[in-house]
């Protein structure tokens, strides 16, 4: 959690580049993203030598090489002129002491370009830094944010991990292609319904900023903390777990950088257009999937991925993507995902089908309805969570719907929180009155998930979660999964006075008004 000065220190350097000319918040997150990584890999280099000295032995990998970086003045091919600097001076804790000036020159000429190094050379800390490039409009405001980013404790991956989504926080426009950012409590409902273990492979195809895979990072950290303890399951976390895709390299620096800062050394953050890319290497690799991908309409036929289009003929993305997910995940592979409320309803002949794929051919397990303006100020499309197996050969018995009316924040552009900070979220630490559940729901979702088998199989089509048998949906014939194709609504029995009453007192009151009105006009007589 962060503490109040931190969060000062924060809005400060967020600060510092809106009146530095930098207003494009994206912008601003990528430039903190390249400091940060820098002083990542100065940090890195620096525990090394630590390593190396203790136990009198040579670095096994040195990230700043011995010798000079070569600076080349010109891009003529034949002008071979060129500035070396030591490679020493392009670590953070030597040029964060130099004059402003030279830091910049420094960090422009050399530290930028030692990057893309990395990135070009294939390193597993650079691949998303090959075309990097400083964005600081002056050298004052470098040396300004490298001092404020400096003076930021960050020596444990909570705090690390919490200043980043705390930047994050603060972009505050959607993306182009419908992307914007999933709320984290939202993502931490999905993860918690989920449960992940570590034994799982996590995809996220639509990654942006990887939330989903940081909130399962953090949920095996607080519930499987042995998996650290045992070599082949650590090795498996920091490796091998997770996977993210994106196809805007902003969104891939951001979103290697948040993992980086949650603890795992070394995700799978790659660029991928994940509709439009064949996925033969590796479909079926996946046990579980959580993700919000962003519906920006249509793709023509020849754009989208050949391998999705066997699955359901559609230009349609959300239906694409509900097809990517079931090829993505391998039998008996979990997900997580959220879709607009037309996937649930639409009319035409590949929505059904996607629907009918779910329920007869999988095992469709939930249809948790989101309040409309859970994604504002970004969007104000009507969602819902959908929880699926994949199977192959069926096993839908019943889905558990669940309407979510309240999650804890006001549903307009503001999102102002209706609660005290200790009963937000999926958890929270103080007693929850039956008021305070009118206001976030999430506790009650996870309680009753947890129940769907048992007693939430008997409550009423009246209630805020009820069960429907498949053999229901698939009598609509359009396999509808909409909450209100099945949920009744209770009508409260009134008691009405008669015609005859009613007329009768109308006229009493209308007599009552022409007396007032004699009387009036004897008094002015």
């Amino acid at each position: 959690m962060l503490t109040g000065p931190i969060r000062s220190q924060v809005d400060h350097i967020w600060n510092a580049f809106w009146s530095g000319g930098v207003s494009n918040p994206i912008s601003v997150i990528e430039q903190i993203t390249y400091l940060l990584f820098i002083k990542r890999l100065d940090d890195l280099h620096t525990l090394a030598e630590n390593k190396a000295r203790t136990l009198g032995e040579p670095m096994e990998r040195r990230i700043f090489p011995e010798g000079t970086f070569r600076y080349k003045v010109s891009e003529d091919p034949n002008d071979d002129s060129h500035i070396d600097r030591p490679y020493d001076d392009l670590r953070w804790s030597r040029f964060k002491n130099f004059d402003a000036r030279i830091m910049f020159r420094i960090v422009d000429q050399y530290v930028f370009p030692f990057l893309r190094d990395l990135g070009a050379k294939g390193s597993s800390y650079g691949t998303h830094m090959k075309d990097a490039r400083l964005g600081f409009p002056n050298a004052n405001l470098l040396a300004k944010v490298v001092d404020m980013l400096d003076h930021i404790p960050m020596e444990d991956r909570d705090t690390k991990g919490d200043l980043y989504e705390y930047m994050l926080g603060k972009i505050a426009s959607a993306g182009q292609n419908g992307q914007f950012r999933t709320p984290r409590h939202i993502i931490t409902l999905m993860v918690n319904l989920m449960a992940p273990t570590p034994e799982d492979t996590i995809c996220d195809p639509a990654a942006g900023t990887c939330g989903f895979l940081v909130a399962a990072g953090e949920y095996l950290r607080d519930h499987h903390a042995s998996l650290f303890r045992d070599d082949k399951q650590r090795r498996h976390f920091h490796s091998d777990m997770f996977h993210a895709f994106d196809f805007d390299p902003t969104m891939l620096r951001i979103g290697s950088m948040n993992m980086t800062l949650h603890g795992v050394e070394d995700p799978d953050v790659s660029y991928r257009d994940s509709l439009a890319e064949d996925h033969a290497e590796d479909a079926g690799r996946y046990s579980l999937i959580l993700a919000n991908p962003p519906f920006a309409g249509s793709l023509d036929y020849d754009t989208a991925a050949k391998d999705l289009l066997k699955v359901v003929k559609t230009k349609k993305t959300e239906l694409l993507f509900v097809a990517l997910f079931l090829r993505l995940l391998r039998t008996g592979g979990r997900a997580a995902v959220v879709v607009p409320d037309g996937v649930l309803f639409g009319s035409s002949a590949a929505h059904k089908e996607i629907r009918r794929m779910l329920v007869q051919d999988h095992k469709l397990e939930a249809v948790i309805k989101l309040p409309s303006g859970v994604f504002r100020p970004y969007a104000g499309v009507s969602c819902a969570i959908v929880v699926f197996t994949k199977t192959g050969v069926g096993g839908t018995d019943h889905v558990w719907f669940y309407d979510t009316t309240a999650d804890g924040y006001s549903l307009d552009d503001k999102r102002t929180p209706l609660l005290d900070e200790a009963k937000l979220g999926v958890a929270p630490t103080a007693p929850m009155s039956d008021e305070d559940h009118a206001k976030n729901n999430l506790p009650d979702i996870l309680n009753r998930w947890a129940m769907r088998d048992e007693g939430e199989l008997l409550r009423p089509r009246t209630a805020q979660s009820f069960t429907v048998p498949a053999s229901e949906i698939e009598a609509t014939g359009s396999w509808d999964l909409s909450l209100n194709r099945y949920k009744q609504v209770e009508h409260a029995a009134v008691d009405h006075a008669t015609p005859a009453a009613i007329i009768a007192e109308l006229r009493a009151i209308e007599a009552e008004i022409a007396e007032g009105l004699d009387r009036l006009e004897e008094m002015l007589a």
